[in-house]
């Protein structure tokens, strides 16, 4: 066989189906509908460190466009000292198919005096994926913009639903697993992080074992103020994989998200 014709073979493999978004298809062993996760909200800003609010992760059966899917609705709102302080109201949906692939994205978010709208809906077409990306601020659209990927890409709520469902088990502290995510209009390649397995003791005055996780971005992204990791969460380290811990950076500081209850899961 010569070189040109080992070539060609390995370019074909280079184009297996695990790359195609047909096979972006995850078998979900974590959550079903009905699930339902109360939280506690916490703001921090430099020596501010306050009860903020409330939140919620709910997770129930849909019909998106005569597509079979899963709605997963999260709710942030914070209030008292440190609502007054920097407003964070925000209310983001999506839609995914069974085989946990993004169907619809939406959030609406009042975080300190500004408001925004945005959209990204995805379409799957053979060996494509096209996302068009919609976003209002302060009542101007900024952007109505459609991309174009051959890759499996997730939005805000549909990375989480993915990330429940990868297998830990044979990562070291230090492994990531690579991702593409779209943050606002841009692709960007993001890293779920490995960190390793401890214990935290939730706000229902359980102690869990919990995996660690950080989300980093690997390309200059506006939308995160910290590159590093802009989103931080624990896992139970079961196979609900619960997120008991959220952090996520704002604009100004951030806000974290304990579990204070949780109802609905998919496993005993």
């Amino acid at each position: 066989m010569n070189n040109k014709a080992i070539s060609i073979i390995l370019f074909i493999l280079c184009l297996s189906p695990a790359l195609l978004p047909a096979q972006c298809k995850v078998v979900n062993k974590a959550f079903k509908s009905g699930e339902h996760i109360r939280y506690d909200l916490y703001f921090n800003y430099g020596l501010i460190k306050a009860k903020a609010g409330e939140g919620s992760l709910v997770i129930s059966d849909a019909n998106y466009k005569g597509v079979s899917a899963y709605k997963t609705t999260m709710l942030l709102n914070t209030s008292g000292l440190a609502g007054n302080f920097y407003t964070v109201n925000d209310t983001l949906t999506s839609f995914i198919d069974k085989d946990l692939r993004p169907l619809f994205f939406t959030k609406g978010a009042f975080e300190g005096k500004d408001h925004s709208l945005e959209h990204q809906s995805f379409a799957y077409d053979g060996d494509q994926i096209k996302i068009r990306a919609i976003r209002y601020w302060n009542g101007k659209q900024k952007f109505d913009e459609t991309v174009t990927t051959g890759d499996c890409t997730y939005d805000y709520l549909s990375v989480l639903s993915f990330m429940r469902n990868l297998d830990f088990s044979k990562m070291q502290p230090g492994d990531h697993h690579q991702i593409q995510f779209l943050s606002g209009k841009d692709i960007v390649n993001m890293a779920v992080n490995y960190l390793g397995i401890t214990t935290f003791k939730a706000n229902n005055g359980k102690e869990y074992e919990v995996i660690r996780i950080t989300l980093s971005v690997f390309n200059n992204n506006k939308a995160f103020t910290d590159q590093k990791e802009p989103i931080k969460a624990l896992l139970t380290n079961d196979s609900n994989r619960i997120p008991v811990v959220i952090d996520t950076a704002l604009k100004i500081g951030t806000i974290r998200a304990v579990l204070k209850d949780v109802s609905g899961t998919k496993n005993l």
